[in-house]
This record gives structure tokens, sequence and C-alpha cells, in this order.
């Protein structure tokens, strides 16, 4: 392969017109080539990132005019004079062996390159891929302590009839969604500014509840502000008699809808309305023609102490597929800076 690397920089440091094209271009290869490679490598979703403080840049990989592979790379600065880089959800690779080496040899070239003409000290370059088994090729990178997003996900069949969608649901999940059903819980979307509020009440009481950490009201503002023009998700609301009783913020990508955020009030518990809720999202899933409903994020089965514990169970009264992908790796640069980073 003859390959070729152009870079895509910062939003402001190139004019729109080229930037819009080389979005478009990226964002089609994803869809068509590798529609199983999640929405944190799309287009989208560095412009998001890069409005809530991340720094971004890409590298396309190319062969000819053919895109390869390539990554987006985000940029954080965690210290004084200090940062480092970060591939969710890649790179992205060619399926064959000897190209993906190739492809991510030339992917962490380009990142070196930046690196030395970055005015801050780069501590590491962190990969989280949605990897099942490390390849052989991705050597000098250590097994990182901890993750930028999670490592464990569940997924659930929309390939079936939705009867074999609801017969994957575990006896539990099953009761609880007609139960739902018979006191006439209903899903609605809404991505009015309405709806925002209405979301970040349950997910803040949720949140409040489980003693997690919290995303900014103006973080989910940024999020929807470009989800709903681009059409790649919504918020959906399960109401019962008037009250919004629990929420979710679905994310249409690839073959895929991901349950991102979202969270259930304790009021009214006995309705089950969040069963029906997810059940409902992944048949408007299933009829946009996504193939899987992630539930991105549970806890170890053997861990009943872990945080995520309580809402993971929840989880697993779908049924569905769990995955393990590789732990989050870290291309370490600097040890020092890195040990301060870890900090």
């Amino acid at each position: 392969m003859d390959l070729q690397h152009t870079e895509r920089n910062e939003f402001v440091s190139e004019p729109v017109p080229d930037w819009a094209h080389r979005a478009r271009a990226w964002d089609q290869f994803l869809e068509s080539a590798h529609p199983e490679i999640g929405f944190k490598q799309a287009s989208w979703w560095a412009d998001f990132r890069s409005a809530v403080g991340w720094g971004c840049f890409g590298a396309v990989i190319k062969d000819d005019e053919t895109i390869l592979g390539g990554a987006w790379v985000m940029t954080r600065t965690f210290a004084p004079g200090k940062c480092f880089y970060y591939i969710p959800d890649g790179p992205v690779l060619p399926e064959n062996d000897a190209d993906a080496a190739e492809v991510f040899q030339a992917v962490l070239d380009f990142v070196h390159a930046k690196r030395a003409a970055d005015p801050l000290q780069v501590s590491h370059l962190r990969l989280e891929p949605r990897w099942r088994q490390r390849p052989e090729f991705v050597r000098d990178f250590v097994e990182a302590k901890g993750s930028l997003q999670p490592r464990r996900t569940l997924y659930v069949d929309l390939r079936a009839p939705e009867a074999g969608i609801l017969a994957q649901v575990k006896p539990k999940g099953r009761y609880n969604i007609g139960v739902a059903q018979r006191n006439g819980v209903t899903v609605k979307e809404d991505v009015s500014t309405q709806g925002l509020t209405d979301f970040l009440a349950i997910y803040g009481e949720t949140i409040s509840r489980h003693d997690l950490g919290a995303k900014s009201a103006e973080y989910f503002d940024f999020l929807l502000g470009r989800l709903v023009p681009l059409e790649r998700g919504s918020l959906l609301f399960a109401e019962y008699k008037g009250m919004r009783l629990a929420a979710a913020l679905v994310i249409d990508s690839g073959d895929r809808a991901t349950y991102l955020y979202g969270g259930s009030r304790l009021a009214d518990r006995q309705v089950m309305a969040p069963y029906l809720l997810h059940y409902e999202a992944m048949l408007r899933a299933k009829a946009r023609g996504h193939a899987w409903y992630d539930f991105y994020g549970i806890a170890p089965p053997d861990r009943p102490d872990h945080p995520w514990a309580a809402f993971s169970a929840f989880k697993r009264k779908f049924g569905g597929l769990e995955l393990r992908f590789v732990p989050s790796l870290d291309l370490i640069y600097d040890p020092a800076s890195y040990e301060e980073y870890l900090a």
C-alpha cells in the first residue's frame, strides 16, 4: 500500500468548506465500511468534545484516494503545561491484520509528529478501542489504571422479529414490561427545551441516588445541540398519569443505538416505567435499521460492591450478549508527567 496521511486539525484552523468535506468523507467511511465502530470516532462527536473543553486533531490514512483508516485524537490538559492524547473507540483499522498493522503504525507516526510539535508536554497516548482481543502489532502499550469509558457492555440483538427481541428479555424483565403496559405507561420523544429540563431532573435524581459523578446541564445542552440537527439521537421518556418517570438519551451510530445517559424517579416505581422505556427504545432502534441496542456500561457480575451494580442488574434483565473489551492501553511518552497524571 502507498499510505498517505492527511491531517484534520483543530476546527478553527481550516476553512469551513474544506473541513465539512473531510468530515463528510470520514463519517461516510465509518458508516459504510465500519458500522461497528463507536460514535466517538465520528466527526460530530469530536465537534461536541471540542465544545466542552477538549482539543482534537485527526488523521485519515489513505491509499491513493481510498480511506483505509485513521483516528480522531482528543487532547486534554491536566496540569499547567501538560496534556495527554486520547483515542476513544479507535483507531479505525482495516480487517486484514497486515493492513491493520501498517495503518496502525501510520496513525502512531502521525501522532508522534504532532507530539513533537506540541507546545505542551504530552504525558501519554491512551487507546480505548472496542477490541475483544489485543492485536499482536499493538506493542509498547501498558494496561492503564482505570478507564475513561466502560470496558464492559451489554448488546441486545435487534435483528430478530419483535417477538424474538422480547424473548431475549429475562422472565422478570418481560413480566415488568407487561406491568408497565397494563398500567398505561407510554413512551414519548421530546427534544424540546422542556424535554431537556425534564431529562436533567430525572438524571440528577438518579445520579444523586447512586452517588455518581454528574455531567453539567451545559454538557447536555451542547450534546443535544449536535445530536438533534444531525438526527443522531434523541431523548425518550416513560410517562404515567402525566408524570415523566424515566428518561433515556439514545445515540444512533452505525449498526447500533446506544443508551448513553438516563435515569428514573423513585415515584410510582410499582408501574415499572423504565422497563417499557428501554423495550420501546429497542423497537424504535430496530425500526431505524439498527442491529444492536447497546446498554453502554455494566459492572462485572462478580462485583456486587461496584458503583454500577444496581443499574447493571436492571440492564441484565433485558438479556443480550455481554461484551468485554480489552483494557485501556497507555503509550507512555514522559514517565514523570504520566505519574503526575495518575495522581
